[in-house]
């Protein structure tokens, strides 16, 4: 039984006692080293607190080096009642769980409990651990090794996440082997039930204060009803999103549908095995399975290229693709009339017909005009293939209406914070897309003097953006500069293809050069060794692509040059963008104005937040594209950036580095 929010409380206001709190002296500075009172993180304290006792909404933009995270866990421990704060990642969940929720918790004295969720993912499964000691079908003596480990880890463990043990890296197969998706979980039919790790984190959530979640499981509930957080919304009377910026574009994968011919050979791959193992009599599980497997391939086969996105409307009536996707489908259900018969024989092959079951209905409404039963409007329908699958969209046009249905019941106070949610103090971009019209929005500046710490450089005579030579002329302007801060810098790029031809010049004028510069590329280790590897080098370059555009904090010296290729708007080939975009022609706006533009802002303001990360650092920003100059919109770019001092001077980017070495031999 969930508990209803109480009836709306008279609002209490805070301020004196946050004033106190976040002041001199205070418990907060005396356990949090370097602590010092900044006047934007005690005003939007005040913020949060005001909205958490009115239960209204606040979109809370805050500049780098605010603090937003004491800000808005200060009133949420103390005056937030039940909580659920959504962060962007894992990795920032661990540390909001680990690190900043407990040293707050100390400093207050606050008795509030705790607890983290994650997606069931990340957890060990019993059950499916046991099935794959027993059949012993891993390949490689890698797999072997680590199963051995989560076999010791599971006797151990009190919560089963995955995150716990680090000699399994994250990204080992064998994961996918020993936990449980949706739909392969057995629920309460399962043996192991009692000691479910994933029904132990969400009796544990039911019963805390303050939980902690991330956005993709946030969002995958609210379709899916799949993760406990449906369970805990009712009694939530606080709900706070760091990272918020995050949120249209999480929120878009999980209200949209996918399925992919690699559902379809993973069915396949467990069909075979239970009807083996449980249903032998008079079936041929091999052949019925095979032809399944051959449409799904040959589905995948009608479009020769690797890494493409159409829409159904580009795709040509004559294509290949059309017959293949009936044939898959008729092959589905001929497995699926196999299963009906032989279902009763097992409760794992009943599963499998089941989600042969939701495969073939997805995959029969996935190519309907009609707007989809479930979020009720608009969507396109799309196709992506990569090198060995082919995945189907339905995506939704706008997550707006569908999100405020969320928000709908018991009153609440809704937090929505982020470095990155306004285009110069407009907040009319982020709050359309979100469906927040009306509610309040506040921005506060970062403590940082951006003026004396940083500079913009935009280089003069490069080509447009688009030209074939274009990265190798950027990669011709950055070497002097990346000589001048001696190493020390990020070059974030728009694209893998820009990523790979950067890295294979550079590592040609470092050689050519005798520069000692160690050169570290994304993809060639996980992103949590490269940066590592980066901080500790002190002198390295590290190109990297979108996931290295935020997330990411390196203090101090070892970052002092922040190279971006381009301004990063959207591909215009992406099918959803396209039908945005003409969904708001209709209405009469600009897609370009009103859309690309904002978006590509809010984007370039988080690679930009890279740079400066504490009151001591100090670089130098360099955005190589030309259109920052030449093009109207230029300004309107510029100005929502922090108000660095700007130049288009290379000999003013090398006397500021100099100044900078002086500063620091005087230090």
């Amino acid at each position: 039984m969930t508990v209803e929010s109480s009836a709306i409380p008279e609002p209490v206001d805070h301020d004196e006692e946050i004033d106190v709190l976040f002041g001199v002296g205070s418990p907060l500075g005396q356990a949090v080293g370097g602590f010092r009172p900044r006047q934007s993180q005690t005003e939007m304290a005040k913020a949060i607190a005001s909205a958490i006792a009115s239960r209204s909404t606040l979109i809370a933009e805050a500049g780098t080096g605010t603090g937003k995270t004491f800000a808005y866990l200060v009133p949420s421990l103390l005056w937030g009642g039940k909580v659920i704060v959504s962060t962007g990642t894992k990795n920032l969940q661990d540390q909001l769980y680990l690190r900043d929720i407990p040293t707050v918790r100390r400093a207050l004295n606050a008795p509030v409990s705790v607890a983290l969720l994650k997606g069931r993912a990340n957890y060990v499964c019993h059950f499916h651990l046991e099935r794959t000691l027993q059949n012993g079908r891993l390949t490689s003596r890698d797999d072997v090794g680590h199963l051995r480990e989560i076999s010791r880890f599971v006797k151990t463990t009190s919560t089963g996440d995955k995150a716990e043990l680090s000699k399994v890296p994250e990204t080992a197969s064998v994961w996918n082997l020993v936990t449980s998706t949706r739909d392969t979980c057995m629920g309460a039919e399962c043996q192991y039930y009692q000691d479910c790790f994933v029904m132990k984190a969400r009796k544990e959530a039911q019963q805390a204060d303050v939980v902690v979640v991330n956005h993709h499981l946030f969002f995958a509930d609210v379709a899916l009803k799949d993760t406990g957080v449906a369970e805990l919304l009712p009694s939530a009377n606080t709900v706070i999103f760091d990272e918020a910026h995050q949120l249209p574009e999480t929120a878009t994968l999980f209200f949209g549908e996918t399925v992919s011919t690699s559902q379809v050979l993973e069915l396949c791959r467990d069909v075979l095995a239970e009807g083996l193992a449980h249903a032998r009599g008079g079936v041929d599980w091999p052949a019925v399975v095979t032809t399944v497997e051959r449409a799904a391939r040959d589905l995948r086969l009608t479009f020769p290229q690797d890494s493409v996105r159409f829409s159904v409307g580009q795709i040509a009536p004559s294509s290949p693709f059309f017959p293949a996707l009936d044939v898959l489908k008729d092959q589905l259900d001929a497995m699926l009339a196999v299963l009906e018969k032989h279902a009763e024989r097992a409760e794992t092959v009943e599963q499998c017909r089941v989600r042969a079951l939701e495969l073939a209905m997805r995959l029969d409404a996935w190519n309907k005009s009609v707007p989809d039963p479930i979020i009720g409007q608009e969507t396109v329908q799309w196709v992506e293939a990569f090198a060995s699958s082919l995945q189907l969209h339905r995506t939704p046009l706008s997550i707006a209406p569908i999100f405020n249905k969320q928000r709908e019941g018991s009153p609440r106070s809704w937090i929505f914070t982020s470095a990155t949610l306004a285009v110069k103090n407009d907040f009319n971009h982020y709050s359309a897309q979100m469906g927040l019209w009306e509610e309040q929005a506040q921005s506060w500046p970062s403590p940082f003097d951006y003026g004396n710490q940083g500079l913009l450089y935009v280089p003069e005579n490069l080509p447009q953006p688009n030209a074939l030579e274009y990265t190798d002329a950027m990669i011709d302007v950055a070497l002097p500069v990346i000589e001048a801060a001696g190493g020390r810098a990020f070059l974030l790029c728009t694209t893998i293809r820009a990523v790979n031809r950067a890295a294979e010049r550079l590592r040609d004028e470092f050689a050519r050069r005798k520069l000692p510069f160690p050169l570290m590329v994304q993809g060639e280790a996980g992103r949590t060794e490269l940066l590592d590897r980066f901080r500790a080098a002190g002198n390295a370059v590290l190109i990297g692509s979108q996931s290295f555009w935020e997330g990411v904090d390196v203090r101090g010296d070892a970052l002092s040059l922040v190279i971006i290729d381009k301004l990063p708007f959207s591909p215009p080939d992406d099918p959803v963008l396209a039908a945005r975009i003409e969904a708001l022609e209709k209405k009469g706006m600009n897609g370009f104005i009103h859309h690309q533009l904002p978006a590509a802002i809010i984007n370039l303001k988080q690679g930009a937040g890279r740079l400066i990360r504490d009151e001591t650092d100090r670089g130098v920003l360099m955005i190589c594209d030309p259109r920052l100059i030449s093009k109207p919109y230029g300004r309107r770019i510029w100005q929502s950036l922090p108000p660095f001092k700007r130049t288009r001077e290379l000999s003013v980017v090398q006397a500021f580095f100099a100044s900078s070495e002086q500063t620091e031999d005087v230090a």
